[in-house]
């Protein structure tokens, strides 16, 4: 393949050619990474940042607190990669020898940093703790290296250079390692790469809809959308799939222009799936945000999940204007007293029914003045199922002064599964509902209940 970016690198995989002008190498240090007693969220996170740049993360190591690692890994990486960023290893402690290996490596000793001093003193005073010996070392940082200082913690950070490699030496600790990444390594990491590439990335996520339908019946082919520049991954989660378009050019406005058609086109065939185009976003984020563009307020009844659809929605900021309260009624006596669920109609058709679902959802929405109710109510498992209504049996009902009627999820035999899909489903139902969108999710077919 002919490469005409010049100064860029091609990294080619069996299907895509990939344009960076940096490769990073990310490697984690520390026991108890590796045992399990911490999970290392801090690598997946750097290489998130690291991308969006246009920095290409080659790869992600994790090892323990050996100095013989440490020295093969430093040795490894430095000899082919042009950023290294290391987590782990710099602190007061026995087993922080990340310090010791990087000044082993260049061949130096160390030198006293005074403003780390004073920084750490000054923080040790104001919290009134007893400044020791060890914490004096950690001002002590390698004659090589530019310290990178670290107001979120006592361990400054390292940036060092060996041969075309960039090393940067944070804490494990992942406030004090983002901290370090926002104001320190990647104001460097921008002025190594001096614009000369450019990462434009589009998230589109999707609820309501499985990825193999998705894909094949309602996005289609995209191979005529899709370059060596331009690429769709589908990644799917418990949250939905999110459509994920990346695209890597010389500038930022080529970048973004040249992912244009793919980001349309997902747009115009998927367009009643996607929820939102926020990197960040939320199912229930979304609903909340419609519900209060459009002055309507929610009520939830909740069985099955026993809270956790109001909880979803009260984690959002700003909530309060759409929702005013909710009901757990678990057992049937609380349908009855707190719902006024017809005994009648928990006797003939069970808790779990169309028709208790949707009296539950229509009493919630009266009960608090709310212009929607939405509840759930089925079996969450592992145990309690029948032959006619099996474990991951969960009805939806959903009423307004417009519509209302009942769903059914047939949902698996996983109970934390089970209850945060039911959210989600029901959330989903009200998404659509608002904007008049007649299909359900993962077309689930109404009940109307007279």
């Amino acid at each position: 393949m002919t490469i005409e970016v010049v100064n860029f690198r091609s990294i080619v995989t069996t299907s895509t050619a990939y344009y960076f002008i940096l490769i990073a190498h990310i490697l984690s240090i520390g026991n108890e990474i590796l045992i399990g007693d911490t999970v290392n969220t801090n690598a997946s996170w750097m290489a998130a940042r690291l991308t969006t740049v246009g920095v290409h993360v080659q790869q992600v190591l994790t090892i323990g607190d050996s100095h013989s690692q440490i020295m093969d890994a430093l040795q490894s990486s430095t000899g082919v990669a042009d950023l290294l960023l290391i987590t782990g290893g710099l602190g007061p402690t026995r087993d922080d020898i990340t310090k010791a290996a990087l000044s082993a490596m260049a061949g130096c000793g160390y030198r006293l940093d005074e403003d780390v001093l004073h920084f750490v003193q000054t923080t040790f005073e104001r919290r009134g703790l007893i400044f020791s010996p060890s914490n004096r070392e950690q001002a002590m940082v390698p004659e090589a290296a530019e310290t990178l200082f670290n107001r979120m913690g006592t361990a400054p950070g390292l940036w060092m250079t060996f041969g075309k490699c960039n090393v940067a030496a944070m804490p494990g600790v992942p406030t004090e390692m983002k901290y370090l990444m926002d104001h320190e390594v990647m104001p460097r990491v921008l002025h190594r790469l001096d614009g000369k590439a450019a990462y434009e990335v589009s998230y589109l996520h999707t609820y309501g809809i499985s990825e193999s339908e998705l894909a094949d019946a309602v996005v289609g082919d995209t191979d005529h959308l899709t370059t060596d520049s331009v690429m769709l991954a589908y990644l799917p989660g418990q949250g939905g799939v999110t459509l994920r378009v990346s695209s890597f050019a010389e500038t930022p406005i080529q970048a973004r222009l040249q992912a244009h058609p793919l980001i349309d086109h997902l747009l115009s065939r998927a367009g009643n799936h996607i929820f939102s185009q926020d990197p960040d976003a939320s199912l229930a984020r979304t609903v909340v945000g419609m519900l209060m563009d459009r002055g309507m307020k929610i009520a939830t009844a909740e069985s099955c999940t026993g809270g956790l659809l109001a909880g979803a929605i009260t984690d959002i900021a700003g909530s309060s204007a759409v929702f005013d309260g909710g009901l757990i009624a678990y057992a049937n006596r609380i349908k009855e007293s707190e719902l006024q669920v017809p005994l009648s109609t928990l006797d003939a058709h069970g808790a779990v029914s169309a028709q208790t679902a949707l009296a539950m959802a229509a009493s919630v929405a009266r009960k608090y003045g709310a212009d929607i109710g939405i509840s759930t109510t089925g079996i969450a498992g592992p145990d309690g199922g029948t032959p006619d209504k099996p474990v991951g049996t969960v009805w939806i009902g959903y009423w307004s002064e417009d519509i209302h009627f009942a769903t059914l999820a047939r949902l698996f035999r996983d109970r934390d599964g089970n209850r945060m899909r039911s959210v989600g489903i029901a959330l989903d139902i009200v998404r659509r509902q608002l904007l008049g969108i007649d299909r359900l999710p993962f077309d689930m077919q109404r009940v109307i209940v007279e």
